[in-house]
C-alpha cells in the first residue's frame, strides 16, 4: 500500500528511511538476538544506543558541556511543572502569550509562583507574534517563557525577546531542530519529540548546568526535580527506550542531510509553496500576519464551515490526511514537520487549485 501524505500535527510523519531501518532492527538489534523494546535499559548496548543519540543531537544544535541533555518522560504538559518547580528562586516568572500552550504553561506555573504575562496577542485571535520590543520584564524574575512555535493558530517567534539577562525557557515541541537553533540563548529548552525528531513518549530537556538546583524543597518529588535525572544519567527509572532509539535514527537522518540548516532550507521551501498558494488563492486564505507565520503548521480557510468540511473530506479521499484544523479554531491545517517530503505539499497545493476550480468565488 501507498504511504499516504500525513500532515497530522502530531504524532506526525516519519522519514521513510528511518522507518525501513527501524523494521529491519525490530526483531533482532544489530545481531545482538533481541528488540531494542527488549533490552535493559541499563545494559552496555542500550547505553551505547542512548549515548550516541546525545553525541548527534550534540552536534546537530552545537549544544555545549555547560548544558545538559535529558531524556525524559511526561511530554510538554509535564514540563509546565518541572519548570517552574525547579527554576523558583524569587518566585516570579513572566510570559509572552501567544495562544493555548503557552497560556496552560502559565496558568501550571501559577501554582507555583507569581506568573504574569509581559506581551501577548490574544486581542487579534492570535493571529501574530506581539511586539516584543520593551517587554516590562521583571528583572528579578525567575525566567521569561516563550512558546516558540504555536500548532493551533499557526504562528512563529523569528526572533527572540530580550530579556535583559533573565533566563529564556523555550517550549520547542513543535519547531525543535526544524531550522539552526542558538542554545546559547535559552536557560531551558523543552520539547516533545513526536513532530520532529521521533515518536510519541520522549521529552528532550536541554538545560544550562548552573540552573539545575539540588536544594529544591522537600516537596517537590525527585521524579520531577531536574537534578535527579542529571545525575543519573537520564536512567533514574526506565526511560522510553524505544522513543529514544527512533529520536537517535532520526538525528543521524538529520545529519546525512546537511544538519538543521538542511532542514531549514527544506522546510522553508515547502512553507513557501504553500503560502504562495494560499496568497494567490481567490478562495483559501492564510490566518496569520506575514511576518509571524509559522514553517511547521500553515493554518488557513474559505472562511465558511460546511466549504471547509467539504475540502477536508475530499483531501482524505486523495490521500492527503491530517488536515483538519484545531477544534477551537477549525478551518484547516497543514503541518509540514521535517520528515514531509516536498511531494506532499505539491500534491496539496494541486488539491488546492482543483478545489477552487469546482468552488468558484
Amino acid at each position: 500500500m501507498a504511504r499516504i501524505h500525513n500532515f497530522s500535527a502530531g504524532p506526525a510523519v516519519l522519514p521513510e528511511e528511518v522507518l525501513l531501518e527501524a523494521a529491519r532492527d525490530l526483531p533482532d538489534y544489530q545481531g545482538k538476538g533481541l528488540s531494542v523494546m527488549e533490552m535493559s535499559h541499563r545494559s552496555a548496548a542500550f547505553g551505547d544506543i542512548m549515548a550516541q543519540a546525545e553525541a548527534d543531537l550534540r552536534q546537530l544544535a552545537d549544544i555545549p558541556e555547560d548544558y545538559a541533555l535529558l531524556f525524559l518522560q511526561g511530554g510538554a504538559h509535564t514540563q509546565f511543572s518541572m519548570v517552574p518547580m525547579n527554576l523558583v528562586r524569587n518566585g516570579k516568572a513572566d510570559f509572552v502569550l501567544t495562544g493555548h500552550w503557552a497560556q496552560k504553561a502559565m496558568d501550571e506555573a501559577g501554582r507555583f509562583l507569581d506568573a504574569r504575562a509581559v506581551a501577548s496577542s490574544e486581542g487579534t485571535g492570535y493571529d501574530r507574534i506581539p511586539d516584543l520590543k520593551g517587554l516590562n520584564i521583571r528583572p528579578e524574575a525567575d525566567y521569561v517563557h516563550i512558546c516558540e512555535n504555536n500548532t493551533i493558530f499557526g504562528t512563529q517567534f523569528h526572533t527572540l525577546p530580550d530579556t535583559g539577562g533573565v533566563p529564556l525557557v523555550g517550549d520547542l515541541s513543535s519547531d525543535i531542530f526544524s531550522r539552526p537553533l542558538d542554545v546559547r540563548q535559552y536557560g531551558l529548552i523543552y520539547a516533545g519529540t513526536q513532530k520532529n525528531l521521533g515518536i510519541a513518549g520522549l521529552t528532550l530537556v536541554i538545560v544550562r548546568k548552573d540552573l539545575v538546583r539540588e536544594d529544591l524543597p522537600g516537596t517537590v518529588p525527585l521524579m520531577l526535580g531536574y537534578h535527579t535525572h542529571l545525575k543519573a544519567g537520564s536512567r533514574y527509572n526506565t526511560p522510553p527506550t524505544f522513543s529514544i532509539y527512533m529520536t537517535g535514527l532520526v538525528a543521524r537522518w538529520l545529519l546525512s542531510g546537511g544538519g538543521l540548516a538542511g532542514a531549514a532550507q527544506r522546510n522553508e521551501r515547502k512553507a513557501r509553496l504553500l503560502y504562495e498558494t494560499l496568497d494567490e488563492s481567490p478562495l483559501f486564505k492564510a490566518r496569520v500576519q506575514e511576518d509571524s507565520r509559522s514553517l511547521m503548521n500553515v493554518v488557513f480557510s474559505t472562511g465558511d464551515q460546511a466549504l471547509d468540511e467539504r475540502f477536508v473530506k475530499g483531501a482524505e479521499a486523495r490521500g492527503l490526511s491530517g488536515l483538519k484544523g484545531y477544534r477551537t479554531v477549525g478551518g484547516m491545517r497543514a503541518s509540514l514537520y521535517n520528515a514531509l517530503p516536498y511531494d506532499s505539499v505539491v500534491a496539496l497545493r494541486d488539491y488546492i487549485k482543483e478545489f477552487e476550480g469546482e468552488h468558484p468565488c
